[in-house]
């Protein structure tokens, strides 16, 4: 499955999922918006929607899956900004997992670039996939290994609503 990211940029290079992914042929690069797939998915972890198996219609029709690399300190304007130029994707956030990324290790759904897409790519059972763009992370296997029961979960979720119920066994359901 083709994975596109859009990217701003704004990062410590050094630190950068996308570039690496985009490196071993693994992620296509976005530097504008005038490229991007028309139709699909913009993960963006303030949507209030999430994806998982209602969208597989989508998905299995051409629709694409495209992250936003960017800084979590400029998330709010960044995402404003793409869905505006790209009013096409859907927005769609992912269910709680714990990071693995040396920057945000174990906060929840603190993601990097590389940890949202193979989320995804799990939500969509294709865990083949989510190993091969872990692989050249060091926190790639962790990754797997620390969030191996809720993913095994979310990966049998039958759809959304039940996707959405099952993150609450496994993380604190927040105050409404």
């Amino acid at each position: 499955m083709p994975l596109h990211i859009i990217h701003l940029s704004q990062d410590d290079p050094k630190k950068c999922t996308a570039r690496k992914l985009q490196k071993r042929g693994l992620a296509i690069i976005h530097d504008s918006m005038r490229r991007l797939p028309r139709r699909g998915f913009l993960l963006d972890p303030l949507a209030g929607e999430i994806l998982g198996p209602d969208d597989l219609v989508e998905i299995n029709r051409g629709g694409a899956i495209v992250g936003l690399d960017c800084s979590w300190k400029k998330c709010d304007v960044s995402f404003d900004d793409v869905k505006a130029k790209s009013p096409m994707l859907k927005p769609r956030t992912l269910p709680l997992v714990l990071a693995a990324n040396q920057v945000s290790w174990g906060k929840p759904g603190r993601l990097s670039t590389v940890e949202a897409l193979a989320v995804c790519l799990i939500l969509l059972n294709k865990w083949e996939q989510a190993r091969e763009i872990l692989s050249p992370f060091k926190f790639g296997e962790q990754f797997l290994q620390l969030n191996k029961e809720p993913l095994e979960a979310y990966a049998n979720a039958s759809t959304n609503a039940e996707l959405i119920d099952l993150q609450w066994e496994f993380f604190d359901k927040p105050d409404e």
